[in-house]
């Protein structure tokens, strides 16, 4: 006589084969599964960028401190031709002959988007090289770099005078580590490639935080392109030059 198992039989003994099968240790709830280790290493990394180096009328002659405008472009500028970075914002207005008070410092990302880490390291070596008035550091972008502006200042809040960030956007869980930084945000009204909520929301956060020193300019009618108009404004430059970084002994 032939022995038979139906399905639903079958599928029982196969789970008490597998049951029986179990490791010892899947019902043992007091075994370490897990252990607690620590890693820590120093490693150094290379960094590199090219930039665009103004020097004010007057570099070589005085022995004076000047302030310096970190500069930092938007995306359509990224790659590997420093002509590019040239076509807005200060290194445009220099190219063209106006005169500067100041050092304007204007690298080209490689690539999309900018790292605050290189960023300060670039900083670095500009002010080891440079006379630098290192209370009256500014950092100043357009789009991409709005971005980056506000990225940088939220990784090194301690670094800088005054922020202007154009058409940017930033985290607005960083409020608290920016809100004792002078900060002037614009953007157009009608921009339709980084939506004017993302200044509103910074400005929103930083006012939350307690932000004191604060300016937002939206253009009714701006898209995008809202930082030709504020380049162009003195009344934005002269405010810029009047902020001022408190004392950091550790400089």
């Amino acid at each position: 006589m032939s022995l038979r198992l139906s399905s639903s039989r079958a599928f029982v003994v196969l789970g008490i084969v597998t049951r029986l099968s179990a490791p010892a240790w899947a019902d043992d709830k007091s075994a370490v599964k897990q252990q607690e280790k620590h890693f820590e290493k120093e490693i150094t990394i290379q960094v590199k960028l090219e930039y665009l180096l103004y020097l004010p009328n007057g570099y070589e002659k005085e022995g004076k401190a000047w302030p310096l405008v970190l500069f930092l472009h938007g995306a359509g500028e990224s790659g590997q031709d420093l002509n590019k970075v040239k076509v807005h914002g200060p290194p445009k207005l220099a190219e063209a002959g106006k005169d500067f008070p100041f050092i304007v410092v204007s690298p080209q990302s490689p690539r999309m988007g900018w790292d605050a880490q290189t960023l300060n390291a670039l900083l670095d070596d500009v002010v080891s090289s440079y006379r630098v008035d290192k209370d009256r550091v500014y950092v100043t972008g357009l789009s991409m770099g709005g971005f980056g502006t506000w990225a940088l200042a939220a990784a090194y809040p301690e670094r800088f005078a005054a922020l202007v960030p154009i058409c940017g956007g930033g985290n607005t869980a960083d409020a608290k580590k920016l809100a004792g930084i002078p900060i002037w945000v614009f953007h157009g009204a009608k921009d339709n490639v980084v939506p004017p909520s993302r200044s509103e929301n910074m400005v929103k956060a930083l006012k939350e935080a307690g932000a004191k020193n604060l300016k937002f300019t939206l253009y009714p009618k701006a898209n995008h392109d809202s930082w030709t108009e504020t380049y162009n404004n003195s009344e934005m430059w002269a405010w810029l030059l009047q902020q001022k970084r408190g004392h950091h002994p550790k400089d």
